[in-house]
């Protein structure tokens, strides 16, 4: 039997009455050294459970490979640390879990599959997430209530009603799970939508809802779906993710508190979504396409009660007194806010420029295609960087187009020469060029900006996604060469000398630390690119905005010398960089 089990209109935890009280902290998004700290911060605001997805791409980013379950990636000492908290787990495996994150965590090697349709009983897919399941729970069982552990609840993909209406895909992911030792209480999880919650339900499993306002008629709506059962809201919203060229998006907290009261006085649960963001580290930001593409920045720090670098804010006061209304609450003060590290400048003074051939930072395989370049899924690593270089056919001044765009920014040189940068976010496809001569070389850089990660554009392609032309002369042939994101040896740079370097290129810096803090990385001078101290990769930044720092961790810092590596795509108006003591995440919304 289940340690969480139902009754007309709330929960039993092995018999006793008991309601969720839950806050989002996604371990892939926050450093494992920090983990602790911000379980240790949840129970303090009065959480007794933590609520986590499961990115399957982040652990298993080659089709067959073996599961990833160390460092960041480590979840059964994540789930060690909340138990030792005395907290209580809701764990969301997917396969697909939305969250802002690239594809939704599905893996860019089986969404690249022809044909095949996610999230459905296609048996290409199912026989995926079945091999995936078959590796992913065995080491989770231990940490099942059931085996004395804090999980209490597993959910069955996620706000599929948005989505689908495919039951026997729901049924599948059910027997997958109870045939592989799953015995807790299992959830659905949908937009308080009545078409959504019906699509979405599952007989047998708990139905939630996600909402962020409105909480008497969502509330209502849930209850006209099941007359009976526990009150959920599984994602309570209280504040929102920024896209680039955005603003940055905020919710007040006492609006937000005033919804929270107005949910636990109806008796409901609650997951708060989010109670910790943290960070889109490296290139696992997801994206969104509605009426066009728009990527999600690095930071996630969804104005939540905890920031992104793990201090109170003004929700975290603002729920703390809600919350001690309706449920014990721990003794003493509110934590208070980290030490961070005392502001300094970099200069970043060697350089490895990316077409010198000495910036590989890792081994890739370069594939050749005669007609038309490959997309990114047809590479190894399937995602991330792709260099295509071709011949131009002819010289002189001509249109230059790209037959299905490209996926999802490309920057375009010409015998080495920036010519332009293609957006698919604008819909661009093609660009004016001047040719030198016939034969010219044609290098085009495309980045993959964040797999979409909602709606029936999730799998979408990544490169160059179709022919290319001049002047309506075929380029080709082609060689396209996956660039992995990572840093370069320290042998591969040079003095950069006093004039600045034109991108795409990494530059490196070395700073001294005293005491290791958390700090944050402006870049004023710079254009847009990836960042790394240490070799952990911070994320991407972009003058676009709207976030003008990038949060460093104070574990990736050590005492003594540290390195600042940044891959910039097009050039600085200097060679510094800046650690300060406070964040920016930009303009906020209005």
């Amino acid at each position: 039997m289940p340690a969480l089990t139902t009754t007309a209109d709330g929960f039993l935890l092995r018999g006793d009455p008991f309601r969720i009280i839950s806050g989002a902290l996604h371990y892939f998004r926050v450093h494992p050294d920090q983990w602790a700290d911000r379980l240790h911060k949840a129970r303090l605001m009065g959480l007794n459970t933590v609520e986590t997805y499961i990115p399957w791409n982040l652990h298993q980013p080659r089709s067959g490979a073996p599961l990833g379950l160390d460092g960041i990636l480590d979840l059964p000492r994540f789930l060690r640390l909340a138990a030792a908290e005395g907290l209580h787990v809701l764990l969301r495996p997917g396969p697909y879990i939305c969250a802002e994150w690239d594809g939704g965590g599905l893996p860019a090697w089986l969404t690249a599959d022809d044909g095949i349709r996610p999230r459905s009983t296609d048996p290409r897919f199912t026989a995926a997430v079945d091999a995936y399941l078959d590796l992913l729970l065995p080491p989770l069982l231990p940490h099942m209530a059931e085996a004395g552990g804090p999980v209490i609840a597993v959910q069955v993909e996620n706000e599929y009603g948005a989505y689908g209406e495919d039951t026997a895909y729901l049924e599948h992911l059910e027997k997958a799970l109870r045939g592989r030792g799953v015995r807790e209480l299992l959830f659905t999880c949908d937009q308080a939508d009545p078409r959504h919650l019906a699509a979405g339900a599952l007989p047998g499993a708990l139905a939630t809802g996600t909402f962020g306002g409105g909480v008497e008629r969502a509330l209502a709506r849930m209850r006209d779906h099941r007359a009976e059962g526990p009150l959920m809201c599984a994602e309570f919203w209280i504040g929102w993710f920024d896209h680039w060229g955005g603003p940055h998006h905020v919710r007040d907290a006492a609006d937000a508190a005033a919804d929270l009261d107005r949910l636990l006085s109806a008796g409901a649960s609650v997951n708060i979504y989010m109670f910790h963001g943290g960070t889109n580290f490296g290139l696992t930001n997801g994206a969104n396409h509605d009426h066009a593409y728009a990527a999600t920045v690095t930071s996630y720090d969804y104005d939540a009660p905890l920031t992104e670098h793990g201090d109170p804010g003004p929700k975290y006061h603002a729920f703390r007194e809600v919350i001690a209304r309706h449920a014990p609450v721990p003794d003493g003060p509110a934590p208070g806010p980290a030490a961070k590290l005392a502001p300094r400048d970099v200069v970043l003074d060697r350089c490895a420029p990316l077409f010198s051939g000495t910036a590989s930072a890792a081994p890739s395989t370069t594939v050749a295609a005669d007609r038309a370049p490959l997309p990114m899924d047809r590479l190894d690593p399937p995602s991330g960087f792709a260099l295509y270089r071709s011949a131009l056919p002819a010289a002189g001044d001509g249109v230059l187009r790209f037959s299905g765009g490209v996926g999802d920014r490309a920057q375009v040189f010409v015998d080495g020469a920036p010519a332009g940068v293609l957006e698919r976010e604008r819909g661009e496809e093609a660009l004016t060029v001047w040719v030198p001569r016939a034969g010219a070389a044609l290098d085009v850089l495309v980045e993959d900006l964040g797999g979409t990660n909602y709606g029936p554009r999730i799998g979408d392609r990544k490169g160059l996604l179709g022919p290319v032309a001049f002047e309506g002369a075929p380029v080709g042939p082609w060689t396209c060469r996956a660039l992995p994101p990572d840093v370069p040896e320290p042998s591969a740079f040079a003095p950069t000398g006093r004039t600045t370097g034109v991108g795409p290129a990494f530059h490196r810096g070395t700073f001294e630390v005293e005491a290791p803090a958390d700090a944050f990385l402006a870049l004023p001078s710079w254009t847009k690119g990836l960042a790394w101290v240490n070799g952990f990769a911070l994320g991407r930044y972009w003058r676009r905005g709207p976030q003008r720092t990038l949060y460093v961790p104070g574990p990736v810092l050590r005492t003594g010398a540290n390195d600042l590596v940044l891959f910039e795509l097009h050039g600085s108006a200097g060679l510094t960089a800046r650690l300060t003591d406070a964040p920016d995440l930009g303009p906020e919304a209005h």
